[in-house]
């Protein structure tokens, strides 16, 4: 079909279907989106890639003491590892918990979605994987903990930071923006599964409600010179991949909200700062996710 796939989310069976094909294979990712909802037969295909869990030992015990608790995640494809290790980094002391966030497999994290971890009874949190993106959520769900990430192709530890109070500010700044708007536009991703049409319905229902005129678009990449064409649109929510916002939501000339966002600036729900203790969510596809709304939460909400 040659379309990017980023990961979980990009299982493409919409397309698939419409291109008349029988059978979808997705390669690497988890099971996102279970085979009883795709629209067509779905093949998951999981990956299990093998590291030197030896060094990986070793470098642990060099650089952390026995007694503290670890909490272990990463991407998919090292979850056997991680599962692996646990009892041999108990042996050697350290006391390790694999946390989950439902639907989720135990210690796997998305991009978009993390467990919610104690710091009173965690000392460190590990990712295993190459790059920060995975990590950055779960950092941004559980600031209070001391990040580290173990690359198992460079072999390398490293302590990880992210820079809460200027994110909080920029999203802050936009979800105020947002409040005076005139004119809004909802983008239902196309990319995948990353749009779900039922929350989308969600935040057309309180903009009516407001009597808020909006504009809807369809998009499988959100770009700033496709929005920037829309002059009159004030503000727009995508409801696709909050990373977007997140990260990049700076480079855009209006404000460009998440769902979650979208929900704070009509007033629907409070903000992180007294709803969620100061802490910014990392739930969408959690099992009462942004991304995962029902037909009749949607109509509820």
């Amino acid at each position: 079909m040659g379309d990017v796939t980023y990961g979980a989310c990009c299982i493409d069976d919409y397309t698939a279907r419409a291109l008349g094909c029988d059978l979808l294979v997705h390669y690497a990712h988890s099971c996102l989106i279970p085979v009883d909802v795709t629209k067509i037969k779905t093949l998951y295909i999981f990956v299990d890639i093998s590291i030197d869990t030896t060094h990986l030992i070793a470098t642990l015990e060099r650089n952390f003491q026995p007694g503290k608790t670890i909490a272990t995640v990463g991407t998919i494809q090292f979850n056997a590892t991680l599962h692996g290790l646990k009892p041999v980094l108990e042996r050697a002391g350290f006391k390790v918990l694999i946390p989950q966030i439902m639907p989720l497999s135990k210690g796997e994290i998305l991009g978009c979605t993390s467990p919610t971890l104690s710091a009173d009874e965690v000392d460190i949190l590990l990712y295993l994987g190459d790059g920060r993106f995975h990590l950055e959520s779960a950092m941004i769900h559980n600031p209070a903990i001391p990040a580290y990430r173990y690359d198992p192709y460079s072999r390398t530890l490293s302590r990880e930071t992210y820079v809460h109070d200027e994110m909080h500010t920029l999203r802050r700044d936009a979800i105020n923006t947002a409040k005076s708007a005139k004119k809004w536009g909802i983008i239902l991703g196309s990319l995948g599964r990353q749009g779900n049409p039922n929350t989308m319905a969600m935040i057309e229902r309180h903009l009516n409600e407001k009597g808020i005129p909006f504009v809807n678009l369809l998009l499988s990449e959100i770009f700033p010179g496709k929005l920037a064409s829309m002059a009159d649109v004030e503000c727009w929510v995508q409801i696709a991949c909050p990373r977007l916002s997140i990260d990049w939501g700076y480079a855009f000339a209006r404000p460009l909200l998440t769902p979650y966002e979208a929900l704070i600036a009509l007033g629907v729900r409070e903000g992180w700062e007294t709803e969620n203790n100061g802490v910014y969510p990392m739930d969408f596809y959690a099992k009462e996710g942004l991304g995962r709304t029902k037909p009749g939460q949607a109509i509820a909400a």
